[in-house]
């Protein structure tokens, strides 16, 4: 029996709303017996899209994320359910339709609240993985059919061969201080960048091909600076101190103390003689 994961690919995400849409679709007023009561048309997000803006003018980023249920190995939300909760064999989180109505405490057990209440149904909610699709014979969820990216992975974790399988080495749980086993991770977690662009005070034109040191306790980063000047380190921690220094052959070099308290432009460096 396959053990079923999802690897979400941030970095592939463009916020197009397919993987949202499909879920409605699928779940809005329909009912699927032993898997789900009848998801309202408002306020409830199986497939939550959450953006992150970063920086600040002109350098600016914005990222898409998709959040479903983690389908977690120890799943929080099952804590004292007596089986109104419970993960199958293929390891897929369900919320029963029947034995867990009128059961709300459900949905504030789930650190990452992704657990909504039905008010009409009287019945706490979540994405099921489509299981009622993977058992009829379905390969994989609406979500990741319809997404146009490739942002969705899907698959068995216990295949090494298979795409989800490749994908979780280089993936993370989104909160690892849960230590739920979360079987949804992420590639490309939005983090702090620092960047900036270099001017040769001379002449007033983009220096191209300097080099650009980022120096901090986890230790030294660098790179060149593009044809437009430019430069950007992206993937910092939280809150930490670095120290920037710009460099170019014949210009005296430059150096700016920056802490990561969110994605920081440096704005306009000039390097004189």
């Amino acid at each position: 029996m396959p053990r079923y994961g999802m690897v979400v690919d941030v970095t592939k995400c463009d916020g197009c709303y397919n993987c949202f849409i499909v879920c409605k679709d699928e779940y809005c007023r329909q009912a699927h017996p032993g898997y789900s009561a009848p998801q309202p048309m408002t306020g409830q997000f199986w497939m939550k899209i959450v953006g992150k803006e970063r920086g600040q003018f002109p350098k600016v980023k914005q990222d898409y994320i998709p959040v479903p249920c983690m389908h977690c190995e120890a799943p929080a939300c099952a804590t004292g359910s007596d089986g109104a909760v419970y993960k199958r064999a293929d390891g897929i989180v369900i919320i029963d339709p029947e034995k867990a109505a009128g059961s709300k405490d459900i949905v504030s057990r789930c650190p990452y609240r992704v657990i909504y209440w039905n008010e009409e149904e009287n019945v706490a909610q979540k994405c099921t993985f489509c299981a009622h699709l993977l058992d009829a014979g379905w390969k994989e969820p609406r979500c990741v059919e319809a997404c146009p990216t490739g942002a969705l992975i899907f698959g068995d974790l216990d295949d090494p061969d298979s795409a989800v399988s490749k994908a979780m080495k280089s993936a993370e749980a989104m909160h690892p201080e849960y230590k739920l086993g979360e079987k949804v991770r992420f590639i490309g977690l939005p983090r702090n960048f620092v960047a900036g662009s270099v001017i040769l005070g001379d002449t007033d034109e983009c220096a191209k091909g300097a080099t650009v040191t980022l120096a901090g306790e986890e230790g030294t980063k660098t790179t060149e600076t593009d044809a437009f000047g430019d430069f950007e380190f992206e993937g910092l921690p939280d809150n930490k101190v670095y120290r920037v220094t710009v460099s170019a052959p014949g210009y005296r070099a430059e150096e700016r103390e920056v802490r990561t308290y969110k994605s920081l432009y440096l704005g306009e460096i000039f390097l004189q003689k």
